[in-house]
């Protein structure tokens, strides 16, 4: 990776600082003005690499083209192998950032010392907000915009194994209008150690605790159904046999059924617009202690008119100090492109992401701008 001396320009170093300033003053409506580094005469040059979350794909696509659109002696690769396995990358040094849907655990922030420059510890920042749909493949009832309507306990028992058939009672009294089918349901999870599958257990843990007895991590937790590699192994294994469900970022969703979830005393088909709800109205977790972090802890027991809470976060993991100037210079300018308006409007556009608040932007500039650069 060969290195380029570069001056950040005035106008961004201008505009992150005043940013960052109306941040630290506790402004929550501070301009989100979308200007990324990529948008200036100075660009970044030589070859970078992530890896991660496979649930970015389709966004990281988008912004790769969008980045070197306006960089383009920058290449940029992106290898989708899953949180578990682009946390583990980042951490041994092999790739400049990291994308994960589940926060980083203790162990890894001390782990990250010997990987960031200055004694310094990685940080994540969300860049990529999407609901988690639960998908279905069931002949005659399942399609492109079609829902069956489950609680969260109902969620909870089929992907424990204790509800076996379709046509189970508790399934017909929440879809009366359906004629549901005397067919086997067979479970599809991710065998690898998902961000999303976290996620998505958070969910069933918080609204179905009764009924869900497991520890909640990026690893399947019990023997129920079949394991696939990645989003798309899930949807692919789904959408291969009759009778299955499983869970995948929305994004995938594709023409499988989707499950409408219950909040409070309504059913809720998942949508952007509807994962964002939850998301804004979510405190940050305090327990995620270190410089710079940013992680949202999700309401899942949200009963506010047209949320939908089964929900992934999705995180881009960074130091704030590297020990190769170029890879910081392209981080920092990574990350600004990604978080800023028009970075959050391409991956909506390519991949049905919700942007970021305006009140969220403004969080996660103040982190970027800590990351050192010279």
């Amino acid at each position: 990776m060969r290195k380029s001396m570069l001056v950040r320009s005035m106008a961004v170093v201008s505009g992150l600082a005043m940013m960052a300033a109306l941040a630290a003053c506790g402004d929550n409506n501070a301009s989100s003005d979308s200007t990324a580094s990529t948008d200036t005469t100075e660009k970044i040059s030589g070859e970078f690499s992530g890896a991660g979350a496979s649930s970015q794909k389709s966004a990281v696509e988008a912004w790769i083209a969008g980045y070197q659109g306006n960089n383009p002696d920058a290449k940029i690769s992106y290898n989708p192998s899953g949180s578990g396995a682009g946390v583990a990358s980042f951490l041994t040094g092999a790739v400049a950032w990291a994308g994960s849907d589940a926060s980083l655990s203790d162990d890894e922030v001390s782990q990250s010392k010997s990987v960031c420059a200055s004694d310094a510890t990685a940080f994540e920042v969300p860049v990529y907000i999407s609901p988690i749909a639960i998908v279905f493949n069931l002949d005659g009832i399942s399609g492109k915009d079609k829902h069956l309507n489950l609680d969260g306990e109902t969620i909870a028992k089929i992907f424990d194994g204790k509800i076996t058939k379709w046509n189970d009672d508790a399934i017909k009294s929440q879809n009366s209008d359906v004629d549901l089918p005397d067919t086997d349901i067979t479970v599809v999870h991710r065998s690898d150690k998902s961000g999303t599958t976290k996620n998505f257990l958070k969910y069933v843990k918080d609204v179905a605790a009764d009924a869900w007895s497991y520890d909640v991590g990026e690893n399947w937790p019990n023997e129920v159904g079949q394991g696939a590699s990645g989003t798309d192994g899930v949807i692919n294994t789904v959408s291969q046999a009759d009778g299955t469900i499983g869970y995948a970022d929305a994004s995938k969703a594709g023409d499988l059924g989707t499950i409408a979830v219950k909040v409070g005393e309504e059913y809720v088909p998942y949508s952007a617009e509807a994962a964002a709800k939850v998301v804004d109205a979510s405190p940050l977790d305090d327990t995620a202690t270190g410089d710079n972090r940013i992680v949202v802890k999700l309401d899942h027991n949200t009963t506010a008119s047209g949320a939908y809470p089964v929900v992934l976060v999705s995180y881009d993991v960074v130091c704030p100090a590297y020990k190769d100037a170029a890879t910081a210079k392209f981080v920092k300018s990574w990350l600004t492109y990604v978080t800023s308006e028009e970075g959050q409007q391409v991956a909506a556009d390519n991949a049905g992401s919700a942007p970021l608040s305006d009140t969220m932007r403004s969080k996660v500039n103040e982190s970027i701008a800590a990351i050192k650069t010279e």
